[in-house]
């Protein structure tokens, strides 16, 4: 069942990066990212203010946020603080590179957090998922030289630097959702999440972009802005789903999510006609889905 989820999930999560790309074409990364942060803070708002309010007359809703005490809302808070700060890297390096080359590099999270799983969570991997793993690296290192055809040379490209520091936040953050959804409801943990990340996400709107917009990209609103948000929601809430069901594993959830990388590639090719290498990127995007197959198969 939890597989299920994951690749559910996976389909919210490509069409979450089709309407990203689509959002930062020539605007500025940091309202963009605001508002659809903001989005989902007021899908969630009514109802948990209903919950706090009436929590007799909600809680026979499935829709009912539980209460949680002080020290559940400042690892929520931690939690906003770390899907933010990954954020600001992954927008901005989302912007300024393909989405033919970002959202693959970005699909490498689930290693990372497989390693992590093992480390920490005491995950163990069989034969296949080792094989996997290799595959799926190889296939990672071969998009680093596909890049360079684009003239993305991956150690001197900033932005390539920065989809990997998202990408290695990111991995952290799943690990720490595996630790949250542990311990909290998984409802509970989507709502503040989503409401706290609008004051953490307004620090850097205020301080940094604000004071001098007229020097960088000037904002421009898009419908496809809000839909980050909507896309977003749906997305993450199959996936605390399935990490709340009973022997879901972390490192295999978020290999499957990024199966996203299917939709951002397919789109990228046909709406933002990314031409470039796309026969080799196909070939090797082929490669990483058989490497998280056989993950998938061994677990």
């Amino acid at each position: 069942m939890w597989v299920i989820l994951a690749v559910a999930s996976s389909a919210f999560l490509g069409i979450y990066d089709v309407f990203k790309k689509l959002s930062l074409r020539d605007n500025a990364v940091l309202p963009v990212l605001f508002f659809a942060s903001f989005t989902g803070a007021l899908i969630f708002a009514p109802f948990v203010a209903v919950s706090l309010a009436f929590p007799g007359f909600s809680s026979g809703y499935p829709w009912h946020i539980p209460s949680v005490g002080l020290e559940a809302h400042l690892f929520f808070l931690l939690k906003s603080v770390i899907v933010g700060s990954s954020w600001v890297f992954a927008y901005f390096a989302m912007k300024h590179l393909p989405i033919t080359v970002a959202a693959p590099v970005r699909a490498s999270g689930p290693v990372f957090a497989l390693i992590g799983a093992i480390l920490y969570f005491g995950e163990r991997l069989s034969v296949q998922q080792w094989i996997g793993l290799t595959v799926t690296f190889c296939c990672y290192y071969l998009f680093a030289t596909a890049g360079k055809k684009e003239g993305i040379v991956f150690r001197n490209n900033k932005w390539m630097w920065f989809m990997v520091i998202a990408t290695i936040i990111g991995a952290a953050s799943s690990l720490y959702d595996k630790f949250l959804t542990a311990r909290y409801d998984r409802l509970a943990l989507q709502a503040w999440f989503s409401l706290y990340l609008v004051p953490v996400l307004a620090v850097p709107l205020l301080s940094f972009w604000f004071p001098n917009r007229k020097k960088y990209t000037p904002f421009r609103w898009s419908w496809a802005i809000p839909m980050i948000g909507v896309a977003l929601i749906a997305a993450d809430f199959l996936y605390f789903y399935a990490l709340s069901l009973p022997g879901s594993l972390i490192g295999v959830i978020s290999t499957v999510r990024r199966t996203s990388v299917l939709t951002s590639f397919t789109v990228g090719s046909l709406v933002f006609r990314e031409e470039k290498n796309k026969k080799l990127k196909g070939l090797i995007l082929i490669g990483i889905v058989a490497g998280i197959a056989v993950i998938m198969l061994g677990s």
